[in-house]
């Protein structure tokens, strides 16, 4: 006799409107789909055919308290995966998936994706040509850097997404 299996629980995490077609296609495949997202998208335009269950958080939540919350869902709900729906909620699902213990890419491992030092670091480890860059921390490695590199000089956040918030500098 087979033992039916139950179906896998698919956490989404989303601080956008984001991700319909990705939780329309986890339901059209059994899945349960959760959903955990900001309060201020409570009336959007989600597929809620497709989601089982929605949990809204405040804006400002601390990790340590969606980490707490998450895992008051786990109590319920066996989660077996744990997806970002947006690029800013990698860490943050990474940061779940290491405390709840559920595979996929934990908090190092997701750093080479939204952490831009990281990425050109690593990338560089492997071979890959990237523009000389310097980590914006030590003074004497900084001034060295403005010494040996042309400028203009690039600052980008390590964290943002896309070209928010770099800055050109370019001296005289």
């Amino acid at each position: 006799m087979l033992e039916s299996r139950p179906p896998i629980t698919v956490l989404c995490i989303a601080t956008y409107e984001k991700g319909g077609d990705f939780m329309r296609e986890c339901k059209r495949q059994g899945c349960c789909v959760l959903l955990l997202t900001r309060e201020t998208l409570r009336d959007a335009a989600w597929p809620r055919e497709a989601i089982d269950d929605i949990f809204y958080m405040p804006a400002d939540f601390p990790r340590d308290d969606l980490i707490k919350g998450a895992s008051y869902l786990a109590r319920t709900y066996a989660i077996d995966r744990i997806v970002a729906l947006d690029d800013f909620d990698v860490e943050t699902a990474a940061a779940l998936r290491e405390h709840l213990r559920v595979p996929g890419m934990g908090d190092t491992t997701a750093r080479y994706f939204r952490d831009k030092l990281a990425m050109r670091v690593k990338a560089r480890d492997h071979g890959i040509l990237v523009p000389e860059f310097v980590h914006v921390l030590n003074y004497d490695q900084i001034r060295d850097f403005t010494r040996l590199a042309s400028p203009p000089w690039v600052l980008k956040p390590r964290s943002e997404a896309s070209a928010i918030g770099i800055k050109k500098n370019q001296p005289g």
